[in-house]
């Protein structure tokens, strides 16, 4: 199945063979060394069409603010999973995702009869299909994506209140020069990832 040029295409085509509802699922905060990993899950209503709705990556943080409001009026069915640093260092970043994607899942109101997530197949969910580039092809699957990422910012924000000198709420724990300058400066704190090397690598003294 392709686009064609329409977000909703490839749920319709699913749904027109009675494989409906269809959940999509991914995450944000991967690829971050600090903060937590969010997972989110999301079941569009069937005649849904949501206003600026893109891959996550490609709006502003005023656009996906106003999606995610957009989503709320709309009732789409909304399920989210956080992981800590620490969760993260013990049982690896890959594996949490995986395990968010089928919790996310699990935890909406109603029980997809398929799931579409970002890149790759997820096992244990309900017809997992990858796809590739999901947030730019499949709506549900760019739902999750903003929900996932507003969700996560949202708590880097809060976090940057409490350690204002690491700057996380402009670059939301990402590993930036700015993040970076912080960590030689400050040392890590506990919303760092231990398991990182750029972190382990700043929390304990040089070897000189």
């Amino acid at each position: 199945m392709r686009r064609d040029g329409d977000l909703y295409a490839l749920e319709a085509a699913l749904a027109r063979r009675g494989l409906g509802p269809v959940a999509g699922a991914d995450e944000a905060g991967r690829g971050a060394c600090a903060g937590p990993l969010v997972v989110a899950a999301v079941i569009l209503p069937p005649s849904a069409r949501i206003d600026e709705l893109n891959d996550s990556k490609l709006l502003t943080e005023a656009a996906r603010e106003r999606v995610f409001e957009r989503l709320q009026r709309t009732k789409a069915l909304i399920s989210v999973v956080s992981y800590s640093p620490r969760d993260i260092d013990r049982r690896g970043v890959a594996v949490c995702n995986l395990e968010g994607m089928r919790v996310a899942v699990a935890r909406l109101p109603e029980r997809p009869g398929y799931t579409l997530t970002d890149g790759f197949p997820v096992p244990g969910l309900p017809g997992s299909l990858g796809v590739v580039k999901g947030d730019r092809t499949a709506a549900c699957v760019a739902a999750a994506g903003v929900v996932a990422k507003v969700t996560r910012d949202r708590i880097m924000a809060e976090l940057d209140e409490r350690h204002p000198e690491y700057g996380f709420a402009v670059h939301k724990g990402y590993c930036t020069p700015g993040h970076e300058a912080a960590l030689r400066r400050w040392g890590p704190c506990e919303q760092h990832r231990f398991s990182y090397a750029n972190v382990a690598a700043r929390a304990v003294p040089a070897v000189v």
